[in-house]
């Protein structure tokens, strides 16, 4: 028998072997990523040509960036790849929480009530929404005025749609929905959900803007928020959309009169949209963007090899390998701590960058048990680059997300089942 290619990389018999046992599994799953992405490609080309992306303009601008062509070429291509009536895609935005943030800052005022229907969001969020007696004065939306309550999701992790007509007032501004789910066990929203918050909320009768924070989730389904019937989606470059290429950049999609708001808080009131200089990062961002349903596909592929593996070797995987996926993000509970330093190691290992660096756990700010990071990123903090992360505590979760490339995603995901030593090797 021909040895596999990954025993070049020190990988025993035995783990070549489960692994390909967790290939043959995988069968069904990796041909609707197959098929997902074959339709949000052919959709991002399509909106490439109806905004006419000419090379030309693709240089940037500097200073103000007034009459920055390719910029707006890429602004109504994402527009209209998202559903969307227009779009705000921009380089100084550096996160999908400071994106999130020039929504909530441009929609909400002093009084108005900020309803999350999809429980607690992220920390980087909750900060950003502030809490009573919680560092006041550092200008959160609780600070400003704005009330906040949240809608928990149902026991099966769905939408409490009937909570959700409930909780709507004639206060409630913004209803904020959480597509993916982060570090947390629930599962990730997927179109049908969003599409059934929306209807929920349309059918009160009262008209608050629905947003979406759609980091990590975009095209990892066929259908985006705009869509489904929300009126604003945002997130970052740097995971889904940006494809690997981007070096930084955010946007926000949806309603034109909505996304102008927000360029107004991005930049000044009156300026809007009109001003930001792509700098020269245009190529970046437009190329990033026609590589990102491949790209997005290749993560998925990684995910789903990931839970198939994992669950052969016996370890609780969330999701399951078969299962629907409404983000990148995979989740395996490792039982030990030992075991999710090797895990967390093992990906380090197999990156591209940093490969040479060895991750160690650390008490990290605003966790209450210390923290382990694997990231051999291009781009820092690049979520759709593979990386692995999670907190030294019971059920010691592993929390893989991203990969440009689905062979890395596996090399790293065999070098981890190998160095925690849970597979015999075969003789």
């Amino acid at each position: 028998m021909t040895p596999s290619p990954y025993q070049a990389f020190g990988i025993s018999p035995g783990v070549c072997s489960l692994a390909e046992q967790a290939m043959q599994a995988v069968g069904p799953a990796f041909a609707r990523i197959g098929r997902i992405r074959e339709q949000n490609q052919l959709r991002v080309i399509k909106a490439l040509h109806e905004a006419r992306l000419s090379e030309a303009y693709l240089g940037g601008s500097t200073g103000y960036g007034y009459g920055d062509t390719g910029r707006e070429q890429i602004e109504k291509a994402f527009a209209r790849a998202f559903g969307a009536e227009s779009a705000l895609v921009r380089i100084q935005i550096s996160s999908g929480t400071q994106a999130l943030a020039l929504c909530l800052f441009a929609l909400l005022r002093p009084g108005d009530e900020l309803l999350s229907v999809t429980g607690k969001p992220y920390d980087t969020l909750q900060t950003l929404i502030g809490t009573a007696g919680v560092a006041q004065d550092s200008g959160s939306l609780y600070d400003l005025g704005v009330q906040y309550r949240e809608v928990e999701l149902n026991p099966v992790g769905r939408p409490d749609l009937d909570a959700i007509r409930q909780a709507i007032g004639s206060r409630t501004r913004v209803v904020f929905i959480q597509k993916s789910r982060g570090y947390t066990m629930r599962r990730a929203l997927l179109a049908e959900d969003i599409a059934a918050v929306c209807g929920a909320v349309r059918a009160t009768g009262c008209s608050p803007v629905i947003l979406v924070d759609n980091c990590y989730g975009e095209f990892v389904e066929t259908q985006e928020p705009c869509m489904l019937g929300a009126d604003l989606c945002a997130g970052s470059l740097i995971k889904n959309p940006g494809g690997g290429l981007c070096p930084s950049g955010g946007y926000i999609a949806g309603r034109a009169d909505l996304v102008e708001r927000v360029a107004g808080r991005l930049n000044a009131p009156g300026l809007g949209s009109h001003v930001g200089p792509s700098l020269g990062f245009s190529r970046l961002i437009a190329q990033g963007f026609y590589l990102a349903p491949h790209t997005v596909a290749e993560s998925l592929k990684g995910a789903v090899f990931a839970a198939a593996l994992l669950s052969l070797a016996g370890f609780v995987t969330f999701p399951d390998p078969l299962a629907e996926r409404g983000d990148i993000v995979q989740t395996v509970e490792l039982g030990q701590p030992d075991r999710l330093i090797a895990f967390c190691q093992a990906i380090q290992a197999a990156s591209p960058v940093d490969s040479f660096v060895t991750p160690e756990p650390w008490d990290m700010p605003g966790y209450d048990a210390p923290v382990i990071m694997a990231a051999g990123a291009f781009v820092q903090g690049a979520s759709i680059e593979l990386s692995a992360d999670g907190p030294l505590k019971p059920p010691y979760p592993a929390y893989l997300q991203g990969g440009l490339c689905f062979e890395n995603i596996r090399l790293a995901l065999m070098l981890a089942v190998e160095k925690m030593g849970v597979v015999p090797d075969e003789t």
